[in-house]
């Protein structure tokens, strides 16, 4: 029965059906029935379904041919979504969904579009496809809030994860698609080869091979059948579903950048457009997550069609950051080369693509790079795999993708994670890959060497074990060419990293492999191999020492030097506490050498220099031996610090006692040369070797070292090479005689019996020899060493070996002779006249005095020890001798009295010393200090060892030697006499010698004794202004201190503290800048409350350069000064930040010393790190303090150690943001403050700082996480609030410059502070605008500021400052943003600022209109109040943003708006407000066209006024333009002229009848000249009531005094009566009769001025002729007067004169007006002449005779105007007419009418004369026949006429000829 009752109903059902004749019945039954109907299918009886099925196929026929009918689409989705409902029922469901959908409204589309999507959840993907065909076309026409918070409602696509994927995907494929492509058609680009694509290239041979159609680039077969659905698209179908989406970015781009381009110009959109353009504005709306669409937008930028590329790449503008087997049709293709270079710039920008590169690929871009799909699932290694070797590899690929894949391969080498080891190798096999193989452009080579070069940097597990690698490197580098073996240089260096922790077998290639290439021809490898050698191998591997010191001697200076640089890495200070280097054994290192040199010697690798040949170049032996010489020292327990020969010896006593152990390990056999097996003898005989070759003072040292700390063992081995030695002697170098001279006495010294004697006898002979001044300068040396050393050995060997029982068995007399003889013969040459030898016979002189007593007399005649004082004295202050010789004259002093227990000239001696102080002779004195506390001392000083022995601190004097020691008198001398002296040189020089006597006497009792003393006299050379004598002080008074025991220490700070309070801070002559330093080390030691540490910070301040010269390091106090530091480390949390800021001081002498103390103490760089906080609490708190040095220090510039930065930025550059974030505020406020410093350097170090501070903080907010977000929060309210208000320019220029910067780079974390910053931003156009444009703009041309103002503004607009505020622009800041913008609006002062400010509304109206709708007003109000501006510039932007406003404003308010404009320009008289308001007018009009036809009656009628406003004569052309604007608005909103008119009519009147009533002339004749045009242009039309109240209003306007323009109201009078004058004539209640008008223009035609009386004139003319009325009379009163003024009184001579003498006084111009007036006059009469017969008889005659006067003395233009009033006298006289009475009068006005046109007619010169009186002629003729009154024409004046005529007939105008000929003819033919 259930049955039954459903076959019934679907009966009745058919037949509705059938009964439905029209469309919209059968609407009604299909809305109301299919639903229910379709839910039948899932009835259980067949015949039910069976029915249900006929009735839908009916249907279906029917609806096919009907497209109108709408189905009910949204109920069907419902059922369709019915999770109940059969499968049956919602496949067919789903048919009629599809049928319906496309039917529906647009509008409606977009409503179900959202269930579109909600239904997909769950279907079969076939239904899914086809629900997305539906929805992608109508995603275009969707509208979306402007708030992307609000947008996600539309869709609410977040909880439905699974449809966000499909749609995704179907997007992507959609815009995959080509234009064009057709399924079936053949491939048409060959398949990728398998080398090239992998796994891809198979499966598209695999598919070929299958038949399957080939798919194109990106897409799968499945995806286009998926896009093309059940019918292939056409390529416009295809775009249709493209271009869709990206079109509505273009239009809104048009907006934004074109505003003045109307949407009416942009071509309509075509259907082809919409669905690409549906997609993007899908994506735009933030609908799904941005990450997730970037690829999209990627593939549409490489779209072939322009619209869809350009609105793509819009839209990826704007984004801040980015964030196995299958069947073989779903296999997809790799992507197009296009596109994949449109992916790459985009992956290149982002650090997450390349960090977690194999993970987010499938997010970024599911690759179609060449890889398949897999939903969900990550990229693998092999993916990211495919897509590199793609790009390098591909078939299709090309250099630019290249490039770009190499770009990317950089980018993934710098961010991605070190451990990714399977990334990594992957991405060195391809590049290597690609370096074997491609050869084609260099560059690319070097791009891909670098990135090896980067990845080994990154991952250099990678390299260590791929020996090979380097080896290919080092080869391509001796192959390729010079810029492509620069890269692999660069990459080579990169790599060395990676191999300095090789062992074995590896290290052994690698020492091969630099080997083979550090002899390389080509420099950039032999370069490479020593930084391998350097680098990879320890510091002590042998053979690559070995290498390396080939390389020292290369002949590039590049390759030496670096290899020198490294060979000779001495331990810098601060690493001290960490010990040295290791360094080779010297025993192997020499084994080493000799054996390369043993393998050398036999190879070509020789060098041969004249007869001898050695086994290295010159330059590598002598670094060889060098090297050799450091071994020893290191391996001798010494520290190598330098080459200097003076440090060398300082190590000579230890270097001993080695080779002492290296010799006796071996016994040395007696008899023979040694066994050539130890080490020494090696040494020695490398050393001769070279020395012979080529000498060398270096290696002539290490010789001289090495014999002379072993001389009874090793000197022996020289006895046989004397003469070699003595050769050595007579060379050209000065240095290496010495040398030589002492290894001569060294070895003469250890042999026996009389070779003393002989020596000493050769010597002397040879000092004799004047021929060669050189070998004369060896012997006396030789001399000298030789019997000091012998005197030495008299006394005792070295007191260190006394222990030893050594005694030498010497025969005193057999000795003493020939030292006496030696010592004379160099005496003899102490006073030679060559400097050289003088000099030399000195240093012998001193190196006896110093080993022994001189064996001369004391005093007397000749040379005594009396003789050589005085001679050396004198020569110390003479200005003739050199520095050297005055030097060894003071050593020599000094040495005189310690070999000399007796001397009997010590006292003189000294004092001499002391009175020898000279200005200029600094380091001269620390030698004469280091001579005094010699000679004071005396036999107990330190000089009298042997220093190759012995170490000054290791001698003691023997007990047997008698005390000449005179140290209380020197240090009285000192005290007492020199420091006090007012010489400051004396001064300076005394504290000199007060520090060498503490230093080196430091345990004498007679300086422990007298430190107080002591103490005073340092601190009183502090005030001296000389840093020298400071820096000598603070020392001595450190040393002083350290001296004393604790007792003596309290009471020394004591007596400190005691002088600093007495002193002051400036009371002792220069002390303001002399205790300077002091003061402040001072007042370091107050403020930790420890005033005995001034003493540590005086030991530590050792600035000046004195003691980096030789003298000064001999002091020794850098170990004084570690010492201190030691002492100093608890104190370092106070001293840090004082002793930072410090360091910074503008005190030069300061600084220095407080860098020295800060170099000192801070050894470790962490510990600024550790006391950040209290150092920026130090500055910070001193940026404002009252001294203006100490302000400045804490940003003080031209700091030598700190490279010029500032104390502030040198301490914040580089800093984290958690570092500094909780002090940003409070520094910047504070360096604002002092920018406004007034001390000029305080506020440039502010500036300087402030520039560092500002790029700090940009760096800061552009990273990523929550202290960027914390660093903006800090940094923009304070930029905002102090800086951008600041009444200081350069803090508001520096401000806002860095809220530009940080605005561009911090995003989106700068939203809630957008409110504030986009104002600032508009301020900022302007400001930092160059002041020098403003300094053109006033001086230029009104033309060129116009120019230079849109050009300024324009530049305004396309600034980042206006780019990042279009960025920052939305719907949420519009509360807080319009009243900082109204304010600026009205306050803002400069161009760029208000462009600005208009724009960003502008772009506000496009944004967010309807947002935007409550702030209108005030924006309305705002722009009014600034659109008067003085720039046309910025009026007609801010017109332009007016223009575009009032579409989002009230109506109320655009009411408001027009009658604002309209009373502004009836009642303002200034330009300024008439061309605004035209401006404002025609850009509503422009762009809010709607707006402007809904306000019509106001806006219109302006505009009709508007465009009657005329330039004044004064005015520029430029300003008329006003009406020209007025014009085009008046046009394009009015049915044409006449129509507009005619609708605005009473409007039109009303405004013009106040424009008439203004109080401006000006603007009393606009309305004239617009009312005149209402007249004019409605002729016939212009009725009562309106015709009364125009001409009333015009005549009101008559009234008063003239005025210029008033002539423009009588125009318009004279063309209404005209035109309306029969409306004129009906009687109308309040409408002025025509005699009342008359009466109104006659009285102003009687007005005095004449310009303004010939318009008055002609108006009444126009009024009398169009009426007939008759005022003839009235008229005759004012134009005879005025016609007679002109006319001759009488024909004589008088009043010929009397005219002259009038023309004379005329200007030209007044002669012109009264011409105007005169041919005005003839106007007006013949207008008026009257046809009333009274009055012709009563005028006829006169007027006849002021006509025919007037034709024979006037001008032609006088005579035209005459002429031409003939013709309406003549027309109009009734005597011309039949039944004249008045013969007499006629005949009268003939006979003097023609006798006067004799003169016009005959006239030669003007054709338009003789024209005119033809005519007359004509009509005089005419109507006398007419009237047959010939007779009243006499013979005589016919004679007259046809002899006139006559003339013409030689007329060049034939016309003319022809009517004279004929007139003659018909006067000859009358009676």
């Amino acid at each position: 029965m259930a049955a039954q009752d459903e076959l019934n109903q679907l009966e009745r059902v058919f037949l509705r059906l059938g009964h439905a004749e029209t469309d919209e019945q059968l609407q009604d039954v299909i809305s109301k029935f299919l639903p229910p109907v379709l839910l039948k299918l899932s009835s259980v009886q067949e015949g039910v379904r069976k029915k249900v099925m006929e009735l839908l196929v009916h249907l279906n026929k029917r609806i096919k041919s009907r497209p109108k009918i709408q189905l009910p689409v949204e109920t069907l989705l419902v059922q369709y979504q019915d999770p109940a409902a059969a499968s049956f029922v919602t496949n067919f469901t789903i048919i009629y969904i599809k049928m319906g959908y496309p039917r529906l409204e647009v509008g409606k589309q977009c409503e179900l579009a959202p269930t579109l999507l909600t239904a997909m959840e769950g279907k079969p993907q076939p239904q899914q496809d086809s629900l997305m065909h539906l929805l992608i076309p109508t995603l275009y026409h969707m509208k979306y809030p402007a708030d992307a918070s609000k947008s996600t409602s539309s869709f609410n696509l977040s909880e439905r994860p699974k449809t966000v994927h499909l749609l995704l995907e179907f997007m992507l494929d959609v815009l995959l698609m080509p234009y064009g492509f057709v399924l079936n058609e053949s491939p048409t680009r060959p398949a990728p080869s398998p080398t090239a694509q992998g796994g891809s290239a198979d499966g598209a041979v695999a598919a070929s091979g299958q038949g399957l159609p080939q798919p194109p680039p990106g897409m799968s077969v499945y995806a286009v059948k998926r896009v093309i659905g059940e019918a292939q698209w056409n390529a416009e179908q295809l775009e249709q579903v493209q271009e869709l989406l990206l079109d509505f970015e273009s239009r809104v781009s048009l907006c934004l950048f074109w505003p003045d381009k109307m949407e009416s110009d942009l071509e309509p959109l075509s259907a082809e457009n919409e669905c690409k353009l549906g997609i993007v504005k899908f994506i735009e709306a933030k609908q799904v997550p941005e990450v997730e669409t970037v690829v999209h937008l990627v593939v549409a930028s490489s779209d072939t069609r322009h619209s869809v590329a350009t609105a793509a790449d819009l839209e990826l503008k704007s984004k801040q950051r980015w964030g196995g087997g299958m069947k073989q049709e779903l296999k997809h293709e790799p992507v197009s080369t296009r596109v994949k270079m449109k992916i790459l710039p985009h992956l290149l920008r982002s650090r997450l693509a390349a960090e977690c590169f194999p993970a987010n690929i499938q997010v970024g871009a599911p690759a179609r790079f060449g890889t398949d799909r897999q939903p969900s699932a990550a990229l693998t290694a092999s993916t990211f795999f495919q897509v590199v070797y793609d790009g390098l590899f591909g078939a299709n690929t090309n250099n630019k993708l290249l490039s770009l894949t190499l770009q990317f391969v950089h980018h993934i080498c710098m961010v991605c994670p070190d451990t990714n080891k399977p990334l990594g190798l992957m991405l060195l096999n391809g590049l290597t890959k690609l370096i074997n193989e491609y050869k084609e452009d260099p560059k690319l080579l070097c791009v891909a060497y670098s990135a090896v070069g980067k990845l080994s940097s990154r991952m250099p597990q990678l390299f260590t074990k791929d020996i090979a690698l380097v080896q290919q490197f080092f080869e391509s580098m001796c192959k390729e060419e010079a810029d492509v073996r620069l890269a692999i240089q660069e990459a080579l260096s990169m790599m060395v990293g990676a191999y300095a922790n090789l062992q074995g077998a590896l290290l052994n290639l690698m020492e091969a492999l630099v080997a083979a290439y550090i002899g390389k021809p080509e420099v950039q490898v032999r370069q490479v191999a020593m930084k391998f050698a350097s680098t990879v191998f320890g510091s002590d591997h042998v053979p690559t020492r070995y290498l390396l010191l080939l390389a020292a001697g290369d002949p590039r200076e590049e390759v030496s030097a670096e290899a020198q640089k490294v060979l000779r890495a001495f331990p810098a200070k601060s690493s001290e506490k960490e010990g040295p280097k290791p360094m080779p054994s010297f025993p192997e290192m020499v084994a080493y050498v000799q054996e390369k040199a043993a393998q050398r010697i036999k190879t070509p690798a020789k060098y041969i220099v004249g007869t001898s040949t050695i086994p290295f170049n010159p330059s590598a032996f002598g670094e060889i031996i060098l090297y050799l010489r450091m071994c020893l020292a290191h391996s001798a327990g010494a520290t190598p610090m330098s080459t200097r020969l003076s440090d060398m010896q300082d190590d000579a006593p230890t270097i001993g006692r080695y080779v002492h152990t290296l010799l006796s390990s071996e016994p040395q056999p007696s008899g023979s040369k040694g066994s050539e097996a130890n080490p020494v003898h090696v040494y020695m005989d490398l050393m001769q070797q070279l020395l012979s070759a080529v000498g060398g003072i270096p290696v002539m040292y290490c010789l001289l070292e090495v014999v002379s700390v072993c001389p009874e063992k090793l000197a022996t081995r020289f006895a046989d090479k004397i003469d070699w030695i003595k050769s050595l002697m007579n060379t050209n170098k000065e240095d290496m005689r010495e040398l030589a001279a002492q290894l001569y006495a060294v070895v003469i010294s250890t042999m026996t019996g009389n070779e003393l004697q002989t020596a000493v006898q050769n010597l002397v002979k040879i000092t004799k020899d004047n021929h060669s001044p050189e070998t004369q300068h060896g012997a006396i040396l030789a001399l000298g060493y030789m019997v000091g050393r012998n005197m030495s050995r008299k006394r005792a060997m070295s007191p260190c070996n006394r222990g030893k029982g050594q005694q030498m068995s010497i025969t005193t007399q057999d000795d003493d002779e020939p030292a006496s003889k030696a010592t004379k013969t160099i005496g003899s040459f102490l006073d030679s006249s060559s400097a050289l030898l003088a000099v030399a016979a000195c240093t012998a002189l001193g190196e006896i005095g110093r080993n022994g007593p001189l064996l001369i007399p004391a005093e007397g005649e000749g040379f005594t020890k009396l003789s050589i004082v005085e001679n050396l004295l004198a020569r110390i202050p003479s200005g003739k001798e050199s520095t050297k010789m005055k030097e060894r004259s003071i050593m020599t002093l000094g040495y005189l009295a310690v070999g000399d227990a007796d001397f009997p000239h010590q006292k003189k001696l000294l004092q001499g010393l002391m009175d020898s102080v000279e200005a200029k002779q600094v380091e001269l004195q620390f030698t004469v200090g280091e001579a005094i506390t010699s000679a004071a001392i005396g036999t107990g000083s330190g000089a009298a060892r042997d220093p190759w022995t012995c170490t000054e601190d290791q001698y003691n004097p023997p007990l047997d030697v008698k005390n000449n020691d005179v140290v209380p008198w020197v240090l009285n001398s000192i005290l007492s006499k020199y420091i006090p002296s007012q010489n400051p040189h004396v001064r300076q020089a005394a504290c000199i010698w007060l520090l060498s006597l503490v230093k080196k006497l430091a345990q004498h009792k007679e300086i422990t004794s007298h430190l107080k003393e002591i103490q005073n006299a340092f601190i009183s050379v502090l005030s001296d202004p000389d840093e020298l004598s400071q820096d000598v002080a603070s020392k001595g008074l450190g040393l002083v201190y350290e001296m004393g025991d604790e007792g003596d220490q309290q009471e020394l700070v004591s007596t400190l503290g005691e002088a600093r309070s007495l002193r002051g801070y400036g009371g002792i002559p220069g002390g303001s800048h002399g205790l300077s330093t002091y003061k402040e080390l001072c007042s370091l030691a107050s403020d930790l409350n420890q005033p005995d540490l001034v003493y540590k910070f005086m030991n530590l301040a050792n600035h000046h350069a004195m003691w980096n010269s030789r003298k000064g390091a001999a002091f020794g106090f850098h170990m004084i000064a570690a010492k201190a530091g030691e002492q100093l480390a608890p104190f370092l949390p106070q001293l840090v930040p004082r002793l930072y800021r410090y360091q910074f001081d503008p005190n030069l002498s300061i600084r220095q010393a407080m860098t020295s103390i800060w170099d000192a103490l801070v050894t470790d760089k962490t510990l600024v790190d550790k006391y950040l906080k209290e150092i920026l609490k130090d500055v910070i708190s001193n940026l404002t303090s009252s001294a203006w040095r100490v302000r400045e220090s804490r940003y003080n510039e031209s700091i030598p150690p700190k490279d010029s930065c500032l104390a502030l930025s040198d301490l914040i550059r580089g800093r984290q943001a958690d570092d500094l974030i909780d002090h940003l505020a409070e520094i910047w406020e504070t360096l604002f403050r002092v920018l406004d410093d007034i001390k000029e350097s305080v506020r440039k170090a502010a500036d300087l700082t402030l520039k560092t501070l500002s790029k700090v903080c940009i760096r800061m907010c552009e990273s990523t996480g929550a202290a960027a977000q914390r660093a903006v929060a800090v940094v923009l309210p304070t930029l905002l609030e102090k800086g951008i208000v600041s009444s200081v320019s350069e803090v508001r220029s520096l401000s806002i410059q860095t809220l530009v910067k940080i605005s561009k780079t911090a995003g989106a974390r700068l939203k809630p502070h957008a409110s504030r910053l986009i104002p600032a931003l508009l301020e900022a156009l302007s400001t930092l605008e160059p002041q020098v444009l403003n300094y053109l703009s006033l001086r230029a041309t009104e033309q060129e500021k116009s120019a230079m103002d849109a050009a300024r503004l324009s530049a305004a607009k396309s600034s980042p400052m206006m780019e990042t505020i279009n960025m920052h622009l939305d719907v949420s800041v519009l509360g807080e943003l319009v009243p900082r913008l109204c304010e600026l609006l009205k306050s803002g002062i400069g161009l760029g600022t208000k462009g600005g400010c208009a724009s960003v509304i502008v772009s506000l109206t496009v944004q967010c209109p309807q947002d935007l709708s409550p702030y209108s007003g005030k924006l309305m109000s705002a722009l009014l109040t600034g659109i008067h501006d003085r720039s046309t510039v910025v009026q007609k932007a801010f017109a332009f943003a007016l223009g575009h406003l009032v579409r989002t404003a009230k109506d109320s308010s655009v009411e408001k708006l027009l009658l604002k404009l309209s009373s502004w320009y009836l009642e303002k008289e200034e330009p300024v407000y008439k061309s605004s308001c035209a401006l404002t007018l025609h850009a509503i009009s422009h762009y809010s066209p709607d707006v402007l036809k809904g306000h019509a009656g106001v806006a219109l009628p302006l505009a009709f006024l508007g465009m009657h406003q005329a330039a004044g004569p004064d005015e520029e052309k430029g300003e008329s333009h006003d009406a020209t604007l007025w014009a085009e608005v008046w046009q394009e909103n009015v049915p044409g002229s006449f129509g507009g008119i005619r609708l605005y009519m009473t409007e039109l009147i009303s405004i013009t009848q106040k424009a008439l009533q203004s109080q401006s002339w000006k603007m009393k004749a606009q309305g004239a000249a617009a009312m005149a045009t209402v007249a004019k242009e409605q002729t016939g039309s212009l009725v009562a009531p309106h015709l009364g109240l125009v001409l009333t209003a015009l005549m009101q306007g008559l009234s008063g005094r003239t005025w210029a323009g008033k002539e423009e109201l009588l125009k318009a009078i004279g063309s209404v009566v005209s035109k309306c004058s029969s409306e004129l004539q009906k009687p109308c209640g309040g409408q002025p009769t025509v005699p009342e008008v008359l009466d109104v223009v006659l009285k102003e035609c009687r007005k005095e001025n004449l310009t303004y009386k010939i318009a008055a004139l002609r108006c009444a003319g126009d009024v009398l002729s169009s009426s007939k009325e008759d005022r003839f009379s009235d008229m005759a009163e004012i134009l005879f007067p005025l016609i007679k003024k002109s006319c001759p009184e009488s024909g004589g001579a008088a009043s010929r004169s009397l005219r002259d003498d009038d023309d004379d006084d005329k200007t030209t111009k007044e002669k012109e007006l009264q011409t105007e007036a005169l041919l005005c006059a003839f106007e007006t009469l013949g207008k008026s002449w009257p046809r009333n017969p009274q009055t012709q008889a009563h005028f006829q005659v006169e007027v006849c005779g002021l006509m025919s006067g007037k034709l024979q003395l006037s001008t032609w233009k006088v005579q035209l105007a005459v002429l031409q009033a003939m013709k309406p006298y003549f027309e109009g006289l009734l005597l011309l007419e039949k039944g004249n009475e008045d013969v007499n009068a006629l005949s009268q006005i003939l006979t003097e009418t023609c006798a006067a046109l004799t003169y016009p007619l005959e006239n030669k010169s003007y054709s338009s004369v003789r024209t005119e009186a033809l005519s007359v002629v004509d009509l005089i003729v005419k109507r006398t026949a007419e009237s047959e009154q010939w007779d009243c024409m006499s013979a005589k004046s016919r004679e007259q006429l046809q002899r006139s005529l006559s003339t013409l007939q030689s007329d060049s105008r034939p016309d003319l000829r022809d009517k004279a000929q004929e007139l003659r003819r018909r006067i000859q033919s009358q009676p």
